[in-house]
């Protein structure tokens, strides 16, 4: 249509608008036509639009591959603070048999050295028996014993009643020395023992020194990633502001107005998602910021059946994550990791980090390790294909395991997912994790 058809259209039309107003009198307002632009306007805001299309679209393959490079890097993290658990899991089993070895090495060299007193004590009551006997001209323990006997029959009698005597306290001479290299033995595979738990606390600990210096890489790594998302966060929304604009030129009104619920829609569920953050974090206490301000949800009772390990880690729902933190009586508090951990105040919370939170919910059936990798072999492993409610999933790779969760069926389970989370139920997700599940009920 030409623009002197379309101001003839919109001429007509309006005349006819004064006619009906003219009947129904002053109640309708009616709005003035929007502009009308030439096909030149519209043509050049298509292309424009299609221009900022085309920049948003490379931005959000962009983000998309950084959104993925950042999730690897978390599970890296996860990966490194679970070997960190596990490092300190086998340092204190080597301290415990390091100090069982100590006290073993005590025990050896009290009995050696008692043993040595009594042989001392042997030794010298023999002396005082020679010597006696020698200064006494005794008729035994001295040659006269055989010189002066006045006939055969009685230096037969002196001979035996003296290798009786002598004999006697040979045998418990060499008892006692016996004894004593018994201890000896002893003694020498206790500190064997010691010099073995040592050097396993010795490897435990470097495990644990190397297992930090990987994590903080890969926090460091993060940390740069988490930076360049937000960079190009901020360069797709202005691109999005640039298409936005440019499709309002395009589609006018009501394409406006679809764009705009579109939003708001996302904007609603962003908002919603704000707002369970918002009551999680006024529900913690001014101080300490660990737990709700009305004290931690009420526990459900220990058991060995699979409802009563679910009941038990659902009650926590809600619980602040926290590194290290979680036992069988429930949450505790965190502990310093030196990087993302600590930065998300996880020392100061009282709440579970995932394998903490398996500790509790399966307290009344086994006592777990606080290491998700040797809760992944604590049980009987089962194909994920028959897995069942009451299960613990596991995720991780060729370096190790770094996370877990208590699957409750239909695709869901309920996990302590990271630092700056809670306990809370989750889609099973299906990346990364390990093709058995851990079975300890039935």
């Amino acid at each position: 249509m030409s623009l002197r058809g379309t101001v003839r259209c919109l001429t007509v039309g309006t005349l006819a608008l004064a006619v009906l107003i003219g009947i129904a009198g002053p109640v309708v307002a009616v709005p003035p036509p929007p502009p009308n632009p030439s096909d030149s306007d519209i043509n050049n805001s298509r292309g424009e639009a299609n221009a900022r299309a085309g920049e948003v679209g490379k931005l959000t393959n962009q983000l998309a591959e950084a959104e993925q490079r950042l999730s690897q890097l978390q599970d890296n993290v996860e990966l490194k603070l679970e070997q960190a658990n596990k490092a300190m899991v086998d340092m204190q089993t080597a301290e415990d048999e390091a100090g069982a070895a100590e006290r073993a090495a005590q025990a050896a060299r009290v009995e050696s050295d008692a043993a040595a007193g009594a042989i001392e004590r042997a030794r010298t009551d023999l002396d005082k028996f020679v010597a006696g006997s020698y200064q006494q001209g005794s008729m035994i323990g001295s040659i006269s014993a055989y010189m002066s006997a006045p006939n055969p029959a009685d230096l037969l009698a002196r001979a035996q009643l003296l290798n009786s005597v002598s004999g006697g306290q040979l045998n418990a001479l060499e008892g006692m020395e016996r004894a004593q290299t018994e201890k000896s033995n002893k003694d020498s595979l206790a500190r064997k023992s010691l010099e073995i738990a040592q050097q396993k606390k010795d490897e435990a600990e470097r495990a644990k020194h190397n297992a930090d210096a990987a994590k903080s890489s890969a926090e460091q790594a993060q940390d740069a990633q988490e930076s360049q998302n937000t960079r190009l966060e901020a360069d797709k929304s202005s691109v999005e502001q640039k298409l936005y604009d440019a499709q309002s030129k395009v589609s006018g009104l009501q394409g406006q107005r679809q764009r705009y619920q579109d939003w708001l829609a996302q904007k609603q569920r962003e908002e919603e998602a704000a707002a369970r953050q918002a009551a999680l974090n006024a529900a913690k206490p001014a101080k300490g910021g660990g737990g709700p301000s009305s004290g931690p949800p009420p526990s459900a009772p220990a058991g060995a059946s699979i409802e009563a390990v679910i009941a038990r880690a659902l009650s926590k729902l809600g619980v602040p994550y926290a590194w290290g933190g979680g036992n069988g009586s429930g949450a505790t508090r965190g502990i310093r990791d030196g990087g993302v951990a600590d930065r998300f105040g996880d020392y100061k919370k009282i709440g579970f980090d995932c394998s903490g939170l398996m500790i509790y919910a399966f307290a009344g059936v086994m006592g777990l390790p606080h290491y998700s990798g040797y809760q992944y072999t604590a049980g009987r492993r089962v194909p994920l294909s028959q897995m069942r409610r009451g299960d613990m999933l596991f995720w991780g790779g060729y370096a190790g395991i770094h996370h877990v969760a208590l699957y409750l069926g239909n695709g869901q389970m309920v996990e302590a997912p990271q630092s700056g989370s809670y306990v809370k139920v989750s889609s099973v997700r299906y990346g990364g994790i390990m093709p058995y599940a851990t079975r300890l009920i039935g």
